[in-house]
């Protein structure tokens, strides 16, 4: 990202961050504004410097506000929760037995699944279909806005 000779755990000023990611100044000012997490080191007169953990908050503002078209707000309460975690966890077969039931019959035919294949399978599945698709239609609306 930055080629500027310097290590990469240096300070950066605004100009050099903006530069890098394609950002103007007063966006980066504003943003400080804006998210009360997202603080440089500030100088004498006012200079600021962003530290590399500065600098992957506003990568991650720039991802939500951008590409991810979240309103300012709502990349703020983006960034206060805690991160997300990547596990799934398996759903209790009595109550969700009706959905469970439903995709089975959905996906078994489109997906080649087996009937008798594990009803939390075949969710895990469906739901990664559902991704995949929602991925598709999240990069098409990300290249027509690029394109306008």
């Amino acid at each position: 990202m930055f080629r500027d000779g310097k290590e990469a755990d240096a300070l950066r000023t605004i100009g050099e961050v903006a530069q890098a990611l394609g950002l103007r100044q007063h966006v980066l000012r504003y943003w400080e504004d804006q998210f009360p997490m997202l603080r440089p080191l500030t100088r004498a007169g006012g200079r600021r410097y962003y530290r590399p953990e500065d600098i992957r908050l506003v990568i991650d503002i720039d991802r939500l506000l951008h590409r991810e078209g979240y309103t300012i707000r709502g990349a703020r309460r983006a960034l206060d929760r805690p991160p997300v975690r990547r596990v799934v966890a398996a759903p209790a077969r009595e109550s969700h037995a009706p959905l469970i039931d439903a995709i089975n019959r959905q996906t078994a035919v489109a997906a080649g699944a087996d009937r008798d294949a594990d009803p939390e399978q075949t969710l895990v599945a469906a739901l990664s279909v559902l991704r995949q698709h929602l991925e598709a239609i999240r990069n098409r609306l990300a290249r027509e806005l690029a394109s306008t």
